[in-house]
């Protein structure tokens, strides 16, 4: 698949998300990475990588977004259904299963460098975030809205390290199992 489709296909599913949350609306989130999400299983020749990041990327948008909305840091337009109730709604847990389904395509390159990765969570995070609210009221930070741009730096920073990091683990795994079957006789 080609990295390029990956990521115009994600930074669609973005554009939907938030113009849909900014409106009150959580389903052209869910319809929009759905669609995604089945486009690249479809493609996909790692389908277990791909299912493990989601799982991955959805846990960790639960406690991230929802720390950030159980705290008041950050308000969302759409905030129900959430999970939990009160916590991460569920349009931008769709945005962070679309994402992890960037990362062993369009942003693969990250696996390699750790580090890299949660630099580039720390800035693009809260860009991505302030670019929603700007965009279309889609989240609201609290004031002083530095805490939620240190939070969402902590946050998302953090995350991407941990996303990156699995994922090159779980290439590697996966590639050193295929070496292994490849060398048993048959």
């Amino acid at each position: 698949m080609s990295n390029w489709l990956n990521l115009l296909g994600y930074e669609l599913v973005w554009f939907v998300a938030v113009y849909g949350a900014g409106r009150g609306l959580a389903w052209p989130a869910l319809v929009a990475t759905l669609l995604f999400a089945a486009w690249q299983l479809a493609l996909s020749a790692q389908r277990g990588l791909e299912v493990r990041l989601i799982v991955a990327g959805a846990a960790l948008g639960m406690l991230v977004d929802g720390a950030l909305a159980g705290t008041g840091v950050l308000h969302y337009a759409a905030a129900s259904p959430a999970l939990p109730a009160g916590g991460a709604p569920l349009w931008i847990l769709a945005l962070w299963v679309a994402f992890a389904l960037t990362l062993n395509h369009s942003l693969k390159w990250l696996a390699a460098r750790p580090l890299l990765s949660g630099l580039f969570g720390a800035l693009g995070g809260p860009l991505a975030y302030a670019g929603a609210g700007k965009l279309t009221g889609a989240v609201t930070f609290s004031p002083p809205a530095w805490h939620a741009t240190l939070s969402l730096a902590a946050g998302w920073g953090a995350s991407l390290l941990v996303l990156s990091w699995l994922t090159g683990y779980w290439r590697r795994s996966a590639r050193d199992a295929h070496a292994i079957l490849e060398r048993s006789p048959t």
